[in-house]
């Protein structure tokens, strides 16, 4: 479980296809500092298994269904990306429950600087949107945000600029894709009623 409070902007150091998969190496010498092998690091949002570390870079494979339901599959040598450990059992929640599960992706469609922050607004897929909600959260591209506006295939967020300064969010433009997840509370809560409707129905 991640918390979407990116802590390290690393790199893709080379990227070896492997016929429909492919094993990503990354440079992210805070985040492999106390990895090993069967660890969890989440990668612009993916949660990944670490296969190998060595000298603050770290080896994963991705399966063909991450590769084509995730921004990954785009991803070459020198491109960064934001990296998170899980969260430790007792440690602070800064931000709000992450899997590491991407629902699906969205693309940059504007940007709107402000004085001190930028306000930028993303497509998603249509079948998410019922879990977007003004103020709710989202995770894109691995990082919690709360959302300004929420629209049918749509929504806006205000990125400070910590936000700016540390994660790809910073230099993401218009245009490119990012990796989405919805609240997983939501989902649950949609679950939960809808068998709930159908039992009352059936009652």
């Amino acid at each position: 479980m991640f918390t979407g409070i990116v802590e390290e902007l690393g790199e893709v150091v080379a990227v070896e296809r492997q016929g429909d998969s492919a094993r990503f190496r990354l440079r992210g010498p805070l985040v492999t500092e106390d990895a090993g092998h069967g660890d969890s690091i989440a990668v612009n949002g993916v949660c990944l298994t670490v296969v190998t570390t060595a000298d603050g870079e770290f080896t994963a494979d991705v399966m063909a269904e991450t590769l084509d339901r995730s921004s990954l599959g785009a991803l070459d040598a020198g491109a960064r990306v934001n990296l998170e450990r899980p969260m430790k059992l007792g440690g602070r929640l800064g931000g709000h429950l992450v899997q590491g599960h991407v629902d699906g992706t969205g693309t940059i469609t504007e940007r709107t600087p402000g004085e001190h922050w930028e306000t930028v607004r993303i497509s998603l897929p249509a079948r998410l949107s019922r879990y977007v909600v003004d103020k709710g959260s989202i995770t894109v591209d691995g990082v919690s945000l709360t959302v300004v506006e929420a629209g049918g295939d749509w929504f806006t967020v205000s990125l400070i600029p910590t936000t700016l300064e540390m994660t790809t969010l910073g230099v993401k433009k218009t245009g490119d894709p990012v990796n989405l997840e919805v609240d997983v509370l939501a989902k649950y809560t949609e679950r939960l009623l809808g068998d709930r409707i159908t039992a009352e129905g059936r009652a």
